[in-house]
């Protein structure tokens, strides 16, 4: 085993991406028990409910494994454009006999304004701690290599990378545009779209720390080439979504498994550009004539809850199906025999 993965306490180069909404302890825990690292995504809850699940996992393995959390910059309210945001959303509500929310809120709080889930963590020490969207305050870093707690990072480009190393973090994902979910760049307004091929290449030759490859990898073969590339793991979500220990609904299992599923990226289901299922609301509702979107979280609050009512009324066309460009290659297996069959294949 490398010294990388023998530091995340893992027997196999492979990570269950930690996909808020999906991953739940039941898939992160049958991840760690076959030896790969699995994550939980804790950004879009509370602290108790960060702790809760945190608990969970461990009650399930006796093994390490990833937290994740939200370091975005906190939302600007403008009540002017929430409103014409919520009045163009109206129609597609009128479909399921609702009405926009009335007012939109702050839904979710970043990691790197919360004093108490950061407090939280250092009472809990995960084995391990990654952060999207950005980085904390060197304080919070401090706090939590102090508790002993390896830390990751998502980086688009190499000056986000190089970031990631100047605040200490112990290795640094990189994450490809063809990546499902958020993209993890630090600013949603310049993002360089580099793929997961050429990020990897680059970061393993030009930064000083572990890379992590993520974006498009759905079997063994593709965690070989991430490995040839230089990374010294791969991480993998959209091949888990399937899983049945997973937290996707129907309408997203079909959707993610059709023949013609496809993916594109889009800013408003949530405000931040994230690569999901082509469905209504990628398909129908960013469209030119869309006005301004509100900041994330603020419009992750209406899309919420237009795919609340579409759901009522049994649709699934506005849900948040994220998934990467690889979702052709998905399959439905369990867990830990997903796991097998990536290594088996890895190995060749």
């Amino acid at each position: 085993m490398s010294h990388f993965l023998a530091a995340l306490g893992i027997a196999h180069p492979l990570i269950q991406a930690p996909m808020a909404g999906t991953s739940t302890p039941a898939l992160a825990a049958a991840v760690c028990n076959a030896g790969a690292l699995g994550s939980i995504a804790v950004g879009a809850g509370s602290v108790p409910q960060a702790r809760e699940a945190i608990r969970a996992t461990r009650a399930l393995t006796a093994r390490p494994f990833n937290v994740n959390v939200f370091c975005h910059r906190p939302a600007r309210a403008d009540a002017a454009r929430e409103a014409a945001w919520t009045r163009y959303l109206a129609p597609w509500f009128a479909e399921s006999g609702a009405t926009p929310p009335p007012a939109l809120r702050e839904i979710y709080t970043s990691f790197a304004v919360d004093d108490a889930m950061l407090a939280m963590l250092v009472a809990e020490k995960p084995a391990i701690v990654s952060f999207h969207f950005g980085l904390p305050p060197d304080a919070f870093v401090r706090a939590l290599k102090h508790a002993g707690i390896v830390l990751l990072a998502t980086a688009t480009t190499l000056d986000e990378a190089r970031q990631c190393v100047a605040a200490g973090v112990d290795a640094v994902v990189a994450q490809g545009y063809e990546a499902g979910g958020h993209r993890g760049v630090f600013d949603p307004a310049h993002d360089a779209r580099i793929g997961t091929l050429a990020l990897t290449r680059t970061l393993a030759r030009r930064i000083e720390r572990p890379v992590i490859a993520a974006g498009g990898i759905m079997d063994g073969a593709g965690i070989r080439a991430a490995l040839a590339l230089g990374a010294g793991a791969a991480q993998l979500g959209t091949a888990f979504v399937a899983c049945p220990e997973s937290a996707a609904d129907a309408a997203y299992r079909a959707a993610l498994l059709a023949p013609d599923a496809r993916t594109a990226v889009t800013a408003a289901i949530s405000g931040r550009p994230a690569r999901g299922l082509v469905n209504r609301f990628v398909a129908e509702i960013d469209g030119a004539n869309a006005p301004a979107i509100p900041d994330y979280p603020i419009a992750y609050d209406a899309g919420k809850a237009l795919h609340a009512a579409a759901k009522a009324r049994g649709s699934g066309a506005f849900g948040a199906q994220w998934a990467g460009q690889g979702v052709a290659l998905a399959r439905a297996l369990p867990a830990a025999d997903l796991v097998a069959a990536l290594i088996a294949e890895m190995r060749g």
